[in-house]
C-alpha cells in the first residue's frame, strides 16, 4: 500500500476517541469509524499510522488489525467468539505434558504448571492435567468458570484475547497475557517451549523459525493491545 495521508491523529467524537488521516475519520474494512474508548488505544494505533514508510504492507498494522476486527467483527458475534476462545479450554496446550526427555518434562512444569495453579487461585478453574496422548477432560465447572471470565471482556479486550490464545494455542497463556500475569515474551516462550527445546535438540529449521516469528508478533500485538486498553 502506499501512504496517501500526510498525518495521523486522533480527536474526540461522539464520547469515543476517533483515528483520522489528515483530518478525516478513518474507516475499518466494513467502513466504520476506527474509533476506540480508550485514549491510549487510538492514539497508539494513530502512531501506526504516522510512522508508516511511503510503501507499507497493511498487515504490518497490528493494532489497527485488532481494532478492525473489534469493531467489524466481534462487536456484532460476541457469542459466537466467546464460544470460540473457551473452546481452547478443552485441549489448552499448558494441560499436556511430555513424559520424556526429562529436561522437557522439567521445563514444561516450570512454565506451565504456575498459570494451572493461577488459574485455580484467580477463577475457580482447577485444570486437569495430563502425561502423553491421554486426554484431558476438564469438568463442567471448570469450563464454565472460565466462559464467565473471558465474558467480561469488552469488544476489544475480547478480540485481543481470540487472537492471543489462538496464536498461543492455549486459553491460559491468553488470559495471563490480558490480566497482565505474563508478558509478551513469557507468553510467546509458554506457547513455543515444545518447539524451542527441538530446535535446541534438533537444530533450526527455516519454516518453523518464520512461523514462530509470525506467532511471536500476533502475541505481543495482543498482549500491547491489552496494555493499552488497560490505560
Amino acid at each position: 500500500m502506499k501512504r496517501f495521508y500526510r498525518a495521523a491523529e486522533i480527536e474526540v467524537r461522539d464520547g469515543l476517541y476517533q483515528v483520522t488521516l489528515d483530518g478525516k475519520p478513518a474507516r475499518t474494512p466494513a467502513r466504520r469509524a476506527l474509533a476506540l474508548p480508550r485514549r491510549d488505544a487510538a492514539a497508539a494505533i494513530a502512531a501506526e499510522w504516522a510512522t508508516q514508510p511511503d510503501e507499507f504492507e497493511p498487515a504490518d498494522l497490528r493494532l489497527t488489525r485488532l481494532a478492525n476486527t473489534a469493531i467489524d467483527r466481534v462487536a456484532g458475534n460476541r457469542a459466537r467468539v466467546i464460544e470460540e476462545i473457551a473452546r481452547f479450554a478443552t485441549t489448552d496446550l499448558i494441560c499436556y505434558r511430555a513424559t520424556e526427555p526429562p529436561e522437557l518434562v522439567r521445563r514444561q512444569h516450570e512454565s506451565w504448571q504456575p498459570l494451572v495453579d493461577w488459574a485455580a487461585e484467580r477463577y475457580g478453574a482447577r485444570l486437569a492435567v495430563t502425561a502423553g496422548v491421554v486426554p484431558a477432560a476438564q469438568t463442567p465447572e471448570t469450563l464454565a468458570a472460565l466462559a464467565c471470565a473471558i465474558e467480561g471482556y469488552d469488544d476489544f479486550a475480547l478480540t485481543a484475547l481470540h487472537a492471543a490464545t489462538a496464536a498461543a494455542g492455549s486459553l491460559m497463556i491468553g488470559l495471563a497475557l490480558a490480566e497482565g500475569r505474563i508478558d509478551a515474551e513469557q507468553g510467546y516462550a509458554a506457547s513455543c517451549l515444545d518447539e524451542h527445546f527441538q530446535a535446541e535438540t534438533w537444530g533450526l529449521d527455516r519454516e518453523a523459525e518464520q512461523r514462530r516469528a509470525a506467532l511471536k508478533a500476533d502475541i505481543e500485538a495482543a498482549a500491547r493491545f491489552f496494555v493499552l486498553l488497560r490505560g
